[in-house]
């Protein structure tokens, strides 16, 4: 008799929180997982270390597309088709790159030689990716875009003020960097290559 009286008084709390209008399902143990504990993906965001290193592996890349052309072109004899496109492709890439080098190079306070042995790396086949790796060891692609001035002396020169206001206005910056691209690529293929586009 008693464990029926017990039964009864161990269903009368779900009953009453019923009729009060309170039951739900924490009563049974039935919650769902709200959506403020559910993650949501954030955005990439890109620094100088990731920005130079996709460009340097990009540039890499489209030597692969230069060399292959080539091959393509004086061992299969398969004409001038391939060296066009892989030679575009990566003109596209080293102007790229060489920008994203002075850019960096300003950004992270290199020495001037610095960053012009950065560009000159993208002439040599696959000299990038090695001198990425020694920039990373050597903890020159460390921190953050510089928005602000800070005391560092060097942070008073014009070039680093115009960095500054570029960084902080990253529609223009895109800009400038997309318009440097066009205005090089357009000048190197009205020059055209040693000999002219005849000797092609």
């Amino acid at each position: 008799m008693n464990s029926g009286g017990e039964a009864t008084q161990g269903v009368k709390p779900l009953i009453d929180a019923h009729d009060t209008g309170t039951w739900n399902d924490e009563s049974m143990n039935l919650t769902e997982p709200s959506t403020s504990s559910v993650r949501t993906p954030t955005s990439v965001r890109v620094t100088p270390r990731s920005f130079y290193r996709t460009v340097a592996i990009a540039e890499s890349i489209t030597w692969t597309l230069l060399i292959v052309g080539m091959l393509l072109k004086y061992v299969a004899g398969l004409g001038t088709l391939p060296v066009l496109i892989g030679g575009s492709i990566h003109g596209f890439v080293f102007i790229t790159y060489a920008l994203t080098a002075v850019l960096i190079g300003v950004n992270q306070r290199w020495t001037i030689p610095q960053i012009v042995f950065a560009v000159v790396t993208a002439i040599v086949p696959y000299a990038t990716i090695p001198f990425d790796v020694w920039l990373v060891r050597k903890g020159k692609l460390d921190g953050d875009w510089h928005r602000e001035e800070s005391d560092d002396p060097r942070d008073r020169g014009w070039i680093r003020r115009l960095l500054r206001w570029l960084i902080n206005h990253p529609a223009m910056l895109i800009a400038l960097f997309l318009v440097g691209i066009t205005v090089i690529m357009s000048t190197l293929l009205l020059i055209g290559p040693p000999g002219g586009w005849g000797a092609q």
